[in-house]
């Protein structure tokens, strides 16, 4: 298992970031999002956040998921209802190009799985540690380890990041461990500490959590993007968050990461999805 969180600058090479995150299960790559898209992307996070209670995202799972996000933090998506600077960072050439190797072997595009705010307030505890993979454990479980990458995440500095604040903790090499259900101890995982626009990127069969904000009045400002393979449910409903006449002037690619462009498999063998009278969108 690897001792530590590897750090890359933005200006390394796909295939360097790439061969870090087969081996660990993630790297933090220093600088991906430009500090002045971070800076309107925090500002319209904490504006939104008033509208929040701390401790009520449930995660769709009553009260078993507001223990897992926390009694004093605050979980809200689409944000691209709140801030253009959403589609800005879905467009991200770094980001695309890591989601395009790891994800486009097992699929013929993507989608967005979660874009959301991640606010750990103070006093809070850590979160379990656990692997985004198990939101579809039946496919997961096909050949592990070594079955396909259903997502791929980053967790994103809205602001400084620190071990003390609750920096999301990771335990490198653990995306290759044989059990499935074998989520390690805490005191085996790393802090993975980030500077405004930083982000840690890592496999959903990675081990990790949100860390334990020991703070008294500080709270954590960060953001999760998140895709997943695009013939498998997400687990944010973006298809429905945006109508047509939003995504209208976005991109093909912002249309197709929220939902509003068909599944087309090619190269892959399978049936067109998400259609609409039995045709393409």
């Amino acid at each position: 298992m690897a001792l530590e969180l590897k750090r890359i600058a933005v200006d390394e090479s796909i295939e360097e970031m790439l061969t870090v995150i087969k081996a660990d299960g993630g790297v933090i790559i220093e600088g991906l999002f430009e500090t002045g898209l971070i800076s309107s992307m925090r500002d319209d996070i904490l504006a939104a956040a008033k509208n929040f209670k701390p401790g009520a995202a449930t995660q769709g799972l009553g009260e078993l998921g507001k223990k897992f996000v926390g009694h004093n933090t605050i979980r809200f998506s689409s944000l691209g209802k709140i801030s253009e600077a959403f589609f800005d960072m879905l467009e991200n050439p770094i980001l695309a190009a890591l989601a395009d190797n790891i994800l486009l072997p097992n699929c013929g595009s993507y989608w967005v799985n979660t874009g959301q705010a991640m606010l750990i307030g103070p006093g809070s505890d850590a979160q379990p540690m656990h692997r985004d993979c198990n939101n579809w454990p039946i496919l997961s479980l096909v050949d592990w380890p070594n079955g396909p990458e259903i997502t791929l995440s980053a967790m994103i500095g809205l602001d400084s990041v620190t071990e003390e604040l609750g920096a999301t903790r990771v335990i490198p090499g653990s995306h290759r461990w044989k059990d499935f259900k074998d989520y390690g101890t805490p005191d085996m995982s790393i802090p993975a500490e980030l500077n405004p626009g930083d982000a840690l990127i890592y496999s959903g069969k990675l081990v990790h959590g949100g860390g334990a904000n020991s703070t008294k009045n500080s709270w954590r400002l960060a953001m999760h993007l998140s895709f997943v393979l695009g013939w498998i449910v997400p687990e944010e409903s973006s298809p429905i968050d945006y109508s047509d006449e939003e995504l209208a002037s976005k991109s093909p690619r912002v249309q197709r990461l929220l939902g509003h462009r068909s599944y087309d498999p090619k190269p892959h063998f399978g049936g067109g999805l998400w259609l609409r009278h039995a045709d393409q969108i």
